[in-house]
This record gives C-alpha cells, sequence and structure tokens, in this order.
C-alpha cells in the first residue's frame, strides 16, 4: 500500500489513534497521516530505549502524546510528557526525543 492510500483509507472514518501504529522491539515505527506541501501529521511509536537524536527544524511542532510517556528534551532542558499531554518544540531550537518508556506520539508539523 503506497502512503497516500493508506492516508486515504482513514479519509472520513472514526479511527483510534494508538491502532494506528504498534510498538516493535528495537525500533520506531511511524506512519504518515496527512501528508501535504504545507505540513505533516505522523504517529510514531518508540520502543523502549529507542528515540530522535538532536536535530532543529525550521518550524514549530507539535507533539502529542497518545501512549506512555516520552522524555523530550529542548535546548538541554528535559520535559517529560505523559498521555494526554502536548508540547509544542519551537523553531530553530535544538530537540531530542528518548523512550525511556515505550510511547506513542503524533507529530504535527505546519510549514508555514
Amino acid at each position: 500500500m503506497t502512503r497516500d492510500e493508506s492516508q486515504v483509507t482513514l479519509i472520513g472514518r472514526t479511527v483510534g489513534l494508538s491502532g494506528l501504529v504498534d510498538y516493535q522491539e528495537g525500533a520506531v515505527v511511524s506512519r504518515t497521516v496527512i501528508d501535504k506541501k504545507v505540513g505533516t501529521v505522523t504517529l510514531f511509536a518508540f520502543a523502549r530505549g529507542q528515540g530522535l537524536s538532536e536535530h532543529t527544524t525550521p518550524y514549530d511542532a507539535l507533539v502529542y502524546i497518545v501512549d506512555g510517556q516520552a522524555e523530550i528534551t529542548i535546548s538541554g532542558k528535559p520535559h517529560t510528557v505523559k498521555a494526554g499531554e502536548m508540547l509544542i518544540m519551537p523553531a530553530n531550537e535544538p530537540h531530542a526525543l528518548r523512550a525511556v518508556h515505550p510511547f506513542k506520539m503524533l507529530l504535527v508539523m505546519i510549514r508555514a
């Protein structure tokens, strides 16, 4: 199934976010929900010990924790974000994510 076909299957349907991606031992699993020129919405599942190394993006990014708990560091300051909570990572500031415990997150990035 192509990315576009995967997105189309979600249109006009009520779905539970957590069930759209599964944890996989030793891996980060992702599923693109929306991919447009103006931005993306991506669901991730991080197994324990996985993460994203420090990087920057030219746009703000909203992280919503669907399941579990994430450690998100922004400009050297750690934040613990739990299921049901969100955090906005500001543009052009270094940030990293780490799974002390497995977690699933929805990442929304608007390119404007």
